[in-house]
């Protein structure tokens, strides 16, 4: 079929994702600053700050507001493609030492696919070991409202929060590892650092004899 037919060429299916934005972890964040709209009174200035944190290859589909989250449907108008070329490239050289060109190469990744997980997983946790803490907490932040989960996402979040004296955030994201891994020593140890003390738990056929990890 051809322009002759008289017909339009149909629209590409592009990829779509939901996304979950936690007030707890944007308190101070110009992203916070959504919950304070009402959808029903001020609904374009909640879409305004939606979409300037979500830059413009994100268009919002649909956003659900409530008290502690934003659930948001988007769509991509990116290169999914490519970003993940990109991001395992990027990988690679982190892997083999060359951070700096890793990150460079993951931030060209996430320009291409803002909602590449490997990208902005892998430079949120880059940043984090640079020390780089508060740009490596809102890139992390941000993987996580895309969809990263892991142990080790979270506890980077925690000490760049602990780094940026955030008690009660880290404090929480400590309290969210061990909620998956109960005796994780990185987080109790952790919390202990916050002033936050937790029994050891017991588990089937082993004693405990002592408070220690």
């Amino acid at each position: 079929m051809n322009a002759s037919d008289g017909q339009s060429t149909p629209k590409p299916n592009r990829p779509r994702r939901v996304i979950v934005i936690r007030r707890a972890e944007h308190i101070g964040d110009p992203v916070g600053m959504a919950f304070l709209e009402s959808p029903e009174t001020n609904a374009d200035a909640l879409m305004d700050r939606l979409s300037e944190y979500l830059g413009n290859k994100l268009r919002i589909k649909k956003a659900e507001v409530s008290h502690d989250e934003i659930t948001v449907e988007v769509e991509l108008r990116g290169w999914p493609e490519e970003g993940a070329r990109m991001a395992a490239a990027a990988r690679d050289l982190h892997d083999k030492g060359a951070r700096r060109s890793a990150q460079s190469m993951y931030r060209e990744a996430i320009e291409l696919d803002p909602m590449n997980l490997q990208a902005l997983s892998g430079l949120g946790l880059s940043l984090a070991q640079q020390d780089k803490f508060a740009e490596a907490l809102t890139v992390l932040k941000r993987a996580r409202a895309f969809g990263a989960e892991s142990v080790e996402l979270t506890l980077a979040m925690a000490r760049c929060a602990a780094r940026l004296e955030r008690t009660a955030v880290a404090a929480a994201y400590y309290e969210q590892v061990l909620k998956i891994e109960p005796r994780n020593f990185v987080a109790r140890r952790g919390l202990r650092a916050l002033g936050h003390n937790r029994a050891t738990p017991k588990t089937a056929g082993t004693s405990v004899r002592n408070g220690r990890d």
